[in-house]
This record gives structure tokens, C-alpha cells and sequence, in this order.
């Protein structure tokens, strides 16, 4: 990847649409991604392989991946928690996952009843597998810059979760603010202590927008050499741990900030806009502010 070139991580397919209230048809969750894949977005999380039981929304995991038309050079990643989850994903021909874990203790008791070493046995076996099938595995790591249960999070934390990551075989690692609680000055600290053992091409920055600071955190992590970002269409996904809040930072809003800043993505940004606009009219929310501004700009009378 040049220095230039920004790999933008399009997340909305899964993190945007696994906490819909309403329940979203596989044809639309496939709509959506065929969309997002001729728009030029390189990479595409396009669903979970957890248990119904705790995710109803991604229920139909195997038949996203039945329905994927598939565009030359477009990654179509899965999240797995699991071996089992592992064992599904190949099954429905996924050839790249991802594991997830937190550096808060608390946020990882309450989010999957285990402390971070265990999340670590759990998915062990699939990176393990992962491994000999030569699949490729990306790393979550939630709540970086804060969580909602036992607030600060010590750097030492997330350094150390991070470099097991990598030493078990991660080929990338994605911070995530999982509260958006994250400003300018933490995001210097925390992505300059996980780039002395983390390389830069292998890291990527996952912010919610909850206080407004996902961009200007991004432009942070720019400076400090990071090139892939994690985004969603429309900024969908919401933000459970505070009332009202918006989630993700919107793939709109990144794109236009980052084509601002010179870099290159390869994305149709006006293709981005309209495709945004349709998925938030779907889903009855208000779309992206550049998404919206642009879509305003080509297709008001």
C-alpha cells in the first residue's frame, strides 16, 4: 500500500445492521453489498457467524454468503467468535475472518461472559485452523479509548492484547473506540504505543462518533502513518451504551475527508452517496452529512 492509499474497511453490512431492531432481508443486506462493492470499496464485513441466539439479525449469515456476487479484488471478510463459528464460515466458502476481543476485562465479561484470556482460548483453534487453510485473520480490539463499565483503559492493557494478537497470527488489527468517548490527544498515545510492535500496514482504527471526534481521530491516526480505516455506509450502527448517540462514523464522511486530504481510496464517492442515501431511506434514518450534502448537490431540482 502506498503512503498515499487508504484502505477503507466498509463494516456496514455486519456492525451497521446487526443491532436493527427490525429485522433486514437477506435480499437487502445482499443489495447493500453488491452496492457497496461497485462503488469501488475495496473491503467488505459482510456478516457474523455467531449463534442466532445472541445476534437474530445475522441469522442468515449462510445465505449472505450463498447470494455474494463476488467483484474481482473485493475482500468479503466474516466475523467468527468461535472454532465453531469457523467450521460454518468455510463451510459457506468464506476464505478470510475475523476474532474479537476487548482490552477492558469488564467490557469483555459483559459483552461475552469471559475474561480477555479466555476470549484468547476461544478463538485460538481458528487461528489455529486459520492457519493451515491459509485463511486470512483480522483482530478486534473493542474499546481502546474507554468503556462503559469500568471507564479509563490502561494503554499496558491494549498494548498487551494487541501484541498477542499479532503473535498469534493476525495479518491486521483494528482499534476500536466502541463508545466513541475517544479524542485527538488519547488516540496519539494509544496508536503511537501499538505502532512499536504493530507495523502500520497492518493497523486499522475502528471510531464511533458518539461525541463527534471519529474524524478528527482519524486524521490523528493519518498523521501517525495508519492507512486502513473501518467505516459505515450512512453511519449505520448505533451506539448501545449511550442514549441517542450515533455508532459508526459514516463511510461518506470518511471518503470526503480523506479524497480533502489528497489520499487516493479508489471509491466513487458521488456512487457512495447515492447508495448511502437508499440504505437509510431503507432503514427509515437520516443518512451521513457529506453523503447527504453530495446526493443534495447532484439530485435536488
Amino acid at each position: 500500500m502506498s503512503d498515499n492509499r487508504v484502505k477503507v474497511v466498509e463494516v456496514g453490512p455486519r456492525d451497521g445492521l446487526q443491532d436493527e431492531s427490525r429485522y433486514v432481508p437477506a435480499e437487502t443486506k445482499l443489495k447493500l453489498i453488491h452496492k457497496l462493492a461497485d462503488c469501488g470499496i475495496p473491503v467488505i464485513e459482510v456478516t457474523s457467524f455467531v449463534s442466532p441466539r445472541w445476534v437474530p439479525q445475522l441469522a442468515d449469515a449462510e445465505e449472505i454468503m450463498a447470494g455474494l456476487n463476488r467483484m474481482p479484488g473485493v475482500h468479503y471478510p466474516v466475523l467468527v467468535p468461535n472454532e465453531r463459528g469457523y467450521q460454518r464460515a468455510r463451510a459457506a466458502g468464506a476464505n478470510e475472518v475475523a476474532v474479537f476481543t476487548a482490552a477492558s476485562e469488564a467490557f469483555n465479561q459483559k459483552n461475552i461472559n469471559c475474561s480477555i484470556d479466555e476470549s484468547f482460548d476461544r478463538f485460538r483453534p481458528v487461528l489455529e485452523r486459520a492457519a493451515e487453510d491459509g485463511v486470512r485473520v483480522r483482530g478486534y480490539i473493542s474499546c481502546v479509548l474507554g468503556c462503559p463499565y469500568q471507564g479509563e483503559v490502561r494503554i499496558s492493557d491494549i498494548v498487551r492484547v494487541a501484541g498477542a494478537l499479532k503473535d498469534a497470527g493476525c495479518a491486521e488489527i483494528s482499534l476500536g473506540d466502541t463508545i466513541g468517548v475517544g479524542t485527538a490527544r488519547k488516540v496519539r498515545e494509544v496508536v503511537s504505543a501499538i505502532l512499536e510492535l504493530v507495523p502500520d500496514n497492518q493497523l486499522a482504527v475502528h471510531f464511533h462518533d458518539t461525541y463527534g471526534q471519529a474524524l478528527a481521530n482519524i486524521l490523528t491516526s493519518l498523521e501517525l502513518g495508519v492507512r486502513i480505516v473501518d467505516s459505515s455506509v450512512a453511519g449505520i450502527g448505533g451506539c448501545p451504551y449511550a442514549r441517542g448517540a450515533t455508532g459508526n462514523v459514516a463511510t461518506e464522511d470518511v471518503i470526503y475527508q480523506l479524497h480533502g486530504l489528497g489520499m487516493e481510496t479508489g471509491v466513487d464517492l458521488d456512487a457512495l452517496a447515492s447508495t448511502g442515501r437508499w440504505i437509510a431511506g431503507t432503514l427509515g434514518r437520516q443518512g451521513s452529512r457529506a453523503g447527504t450534502a453530495i446526493y443534495n448537490k447532484n439530485f435536488a431540482d
